[in-house]
């Protein structure tokens, strides 16, 4: 594993001799110790992204898209390597974290495709005085700030389109799970993509590092995913050089299930819905509401399926449900839980956190939720699903939409012009109808409300890192 900074393509220490410990999730125990970059070190990333610019943003779209796919077939070779990092760091489990490690290598495949599709536009004027020519050029160094619950897939999704428009980047990785991203970087390296293009920067001091590097002029792009109170932070910051912004932030998503849904269809994408990397996803089924008439067997058959999952250290392949990511998160969980249930709720499954070593929580649901608790208005990032019952859908709708975040919401309804018209309503950027699972490289990712602004993924993906250029010509 490489534990230094990635700097111009050398891997350096911090320029204060400053290391950070990395902890196993499933005991807690040191796993690493990695270079604890400062903000010298940050503008020394800026300074090689800076230089390494004008080069890669001239090099040919199709050489920047093979350096991109020759990094998927890599991460692709290796991908048991990778999940079992992934899985040492984050705590998911090794299915988890193996299907992270295809998802992620996808983002890579798919701007090595878009790398050649940053088109313009020609036309003549209505008035016919001028032709209009649009190019689109790379908007230039970009800073990237990941979270530590997709620590391999929230790089490729940056870095992906980045290089593909022909952008430098700084990366830095969430101080929980930096060995993936550094991990990356070598892929990248190895890939054939020139030094300074892509620059990692691991560090426990972040809002210090990526507040620096967002007061140099050079710095035109930040693109975070994370939580909104970061990123309303960080908009401030980027306000003062009008840097261009990408934000994918917190979720509250509602997974609304109708009288009229396959119920065995349901549940099967409750379980993607809401497990997938134990809870741990901006995109988790964060609230379930269930018409009152099958509430009680929805409720009875998810508890049945949680509870039988096997929780245990992520890197133990019979695993399904690793530890949380660290002692704060699992407190966290506890806290909402233990809230609920004060308030009148009651664990059909889990409840309460298990003794003993590693950042451990049972899956859980929770039924009679009152609808004034924190967990229906907070996102829970845990294997928790409490659960609200609705009469109507209106009534659906009105109780999906009142949160202040809008990434995603799960909807399941045997009507399909129901399912659309409850899709249209739901105030959210994506929409599962009779699907638990949304996210895909081809796809347009991102959110409403305080959930986001801008899109990862898909064409629109690249058009983030590349800025339009108007040309009006005669001749």
């Amino acid at each position: 594993m490489e534990t230094e900074l990635f700097i111009g393509g050398k891997w350096v220490p911090a320029s204060s001799g400053n290391r950070f410990d990395v902890l196993d999730p499933a005991t807690g125990d040191v796993i690493a110790s990695v270079a604890d970059g400062g903000e010298s070190d940050a503008i020394a990333a800026v300074d090689a992204a800076a230089e390494a610019g004008p080069a890669w943003a001239a090099t040919p779209p199709r050489v920047r898209g093979e350096a991109l796919r020759k990094a998927w077939e890599l991460m692709t070779e290796r991908a048991d390597e990778l999940a079992k990092l992934i899985s040492l760091e984050n705590g998911k489990a090794l299915v988890d974290a193996k299907g992270e490690v295809t998802y992620a290598a996808e983002f890579f495949r798919w701007f090595a495709e878009e790398a050649v599709r940053g088109e313009g536009q020609f036309a003549t004027a209505p008035s016919g005085a001028n032709r209009i020519l649009v190019t689109r050029q790379p908007v230039g160094v970009c800073v990237l700030v990941t979270p530590w619950n997709f620590p391999a897939a929230m790089a490729t999704r940056k870095i992906g389109p980045a290089l593909a428009a022909g952008c430098t980047v700084v990366l830095k990785p969430a101080s929980d799970t930096p060995l993936t991203a550094l991990a990356m970087a070598a892929i990248l390296a190895e890939a054939g993509v020139p030094f300074g293009v892509v620059n990692v920067l691991p560090s426990r001091s972040s809002g210090k590092v990526v507040g620096r590097m967002l007061k140099d002029a050079r710095v035109r792009k930040l693109s975070f995913t994370g939580s909104t109170e970061v990123g309303r932070i960080l908009l401030a910051q980027a306000a003062e050089n009008v840097v261009n912004t990408s934000m994918e932030l917190g979720g509250n998503a509602p997974f609304l299930v109708f009288a009229d849904a396959d119920l065995d269809a349901a549940i099967e994408g409750a379980m993607i819905a809401k497990m997938r990397n134990g809870g741990e996803a901006c995109t988790a089924a964060n609230r379930f509401y269930v018409e009152a008439s099958i509430a009680d067997e929805f409720s009875r058959r998810l508890a049945a399926r949680m509870s039988a999952m096997r929780v245990g250290p992520g890197t133990d392949e019979s695993t399904q449900v690793g530890p949380l990511v660290n002692e704060d998160t699992v407190a966290k969980v506890d806290s909402l839980v233990r809230d609920a249930v004060e308030a009148g709720a009651k664990a059909e499954t889990g409840g309460s956190r298990p003794s003993g070593a590693g950042f451990y929580y049972p899956p859980t649901v929770l039924t009679g939720v009152a609808p004034d608790a924190a967990i229906l208005r907070e996102e829970i990032f845990g294997p928790v699903a409490p659960i609200v019952t609705f009469t109507g859908e209106d009534e659906a709708v009105r109780l999906a939409n009142d949160t202040e975040y809008g990434l995603v919401a799960y909807v399941y309804t045997g009507d399909l012009a129901r399912g659309l018209r409850v899709s249209e309503a739901i105030e959210a950027g994506m929409v599962g109808l009779n699907r638990g699972l949304v996210s895909d490289p081809a796809a347009p990712f991102g959110g409403v409300k305080q959930s986001g602004i801008g899109r990862e993924g898909g064409h629109e993906g690249l058009l983030e890192y590349l800025e339009s250029k108007y040309i009006a010509v005669n001749w």
